[in-house]
């Protein structure tokens, strides 16, 4: 794909995941989270530039660094999200301006990372974005994920004493 497809697919899917995000949503229990990291991570890897074969080591490095980086925010993510359970059972999530600061926060560390390859006269794939955004949104799904299961559920089988 080329650079400016990928550059709009991130962009498009950060829109639509920061929206989704800021809203009030049901935790279904939805099994499927791990497509979309999942295609785009797929993507990702099929792009031969993902690493720059000029400077292989410093390019590994740099993408290594990357996905720790993208692995850390996305659990910040996670912990950003308020998570609570309603009188009937289900769970509901629900970003708060802590998840705004926290994507903000992720955008720097992507400029800070893009500008330290260009310092390094490293060509950068914009792949890189595309597996970061993947694992990014596997990290916060399992963040959210652990911590609703970790609210008690209610007692629905309350023996009558």
């Amino acid at each position: 794909m080329s650079a400016l497809v990928n550059v709009v697919l991130v962009v498009l899917v950060m829109a639509v995941v920061l929206r989704r995000q800021m809203r009030a949503q049901r935790m279904d229990g939805d099994r499927r989270f791990w497509v979309l990291p999942l295609v785009l991570g797929a993507i990702a890897l099929r792009d031969p530039e993902l690493i720059d074969r000029q400077d292989t080591g410093w390019s590994v490095c740099l993408l290594a660094v990357g996905l720790v980086a993208v692995l850390a925010m996305g659990s910040v993510w996670g912990w950003t999200v308020r998570i609570w359970r309603e009188a009937d059972g289900a769970l509901w999530a629900k970003g708060t301006k802590a998840t705004l600061a926290a994507w903000g926060g992720m955008i720097a560390i992507r400029i800070g990372l893009y500008e330290t390859g260009v310092a390094l006269h490293l060509h950068q794939s914009t792949s890189t974005l595309l597996l970061g955004l993947a694992v990014l949104l596997l990290t916060r799904w399992l963040v959210v994920n652990w911590r609703a299961r970790a609210l008690e559920a209610p007692d629905r089988a309350a023996p009558l004493s």
